[in-house]
């Protein structure tokens, strides 16, 4: 007899019963500080050049963090953690004191560097669902497929197709889906959202 939880630890991955994502992310925001904190040394000693320190994080602590973010729906809440997370990185590099009055903005200045860690994922998430839409298989008809019956009242939460197409600035999932079947024309698309950096 199998056993109904809430959550479940999957190749790395926390799995719930609500569908939700929020503390997987989390749990991966975690997972991602206790890696910079291990190469804290390395990673916040001046003697090193910013940008080699920088490519050091993104190598092995951004990865870690971004581990199974295709399937991630991201809302404004969950957008402003991921945010936070890329500059505690950068304000740890750079020894500001999360008491000194700096703003990100001047911290980036700093640094050099811009937000890129959504644009990233995002990107991540476009080339994952432009494979599965153009396989057709499957997890096609998991993404695309809808559910019978009455939905709860009030309102809905969003689905990772609708993310992603407010992201590419799509009106209609469909017209995404069937730009998705070109698989250049999709990549062009990526790219230049990218760019963009919306």
């Amino acid at each position: 007899m199998l056993k109904q939880v809430t959550s479940l630890k999957y190749l790395g991955t926390i799995i719930t019963s609500d569908g939700r994502c929020n503390n997987e992310i989390r749990s991966r925001i975690g997972h991602a500080k206790s890696v910079f904190n291990q190469m804290r040394n390395f990673l916040c000693n001046k003697h090193v050049s910013l940008q080699t320190r920088k490519r050091v994080v993104q190598t092995y602590v951004k990865s870690v963090m971004c581990y199974g973010c295709e399937v991630w729906t991201i809302n404004k809440r969950i957008q402003s953690q991921l945010e936070a997370a890329e500059m505690w990185f950068l304000r740890r590099m750079m020894k500001v004191s999360w008491t000194a009055k700096v703003s990100n903005k001047i911290i980036l200045q700093m640094a050099n560097e811009t937000r890129t860690l959504i644009n990233e994922i995002r990107k991540r998430q476009s080339n994952f669902f432009g494979h599965i839409l153009r396989k057709g298989q499957i997890e096609h008809t998991v993404i695309t497929g809808k559910i019978s019956g009455k939905r709860d009242r009030g309102r809905q939460r969003e689905k990772i197709l609708d993310s992603l197409a407010n992201w590419l600035g799509e009106r209609s999932i469909t017209e995404m889906i069937n730009k998705a079947r070109d698989r250049n024309g999709w990549r062009y698309m990526t790219a230049n959202v990218c760019r963009q950096g919306t």
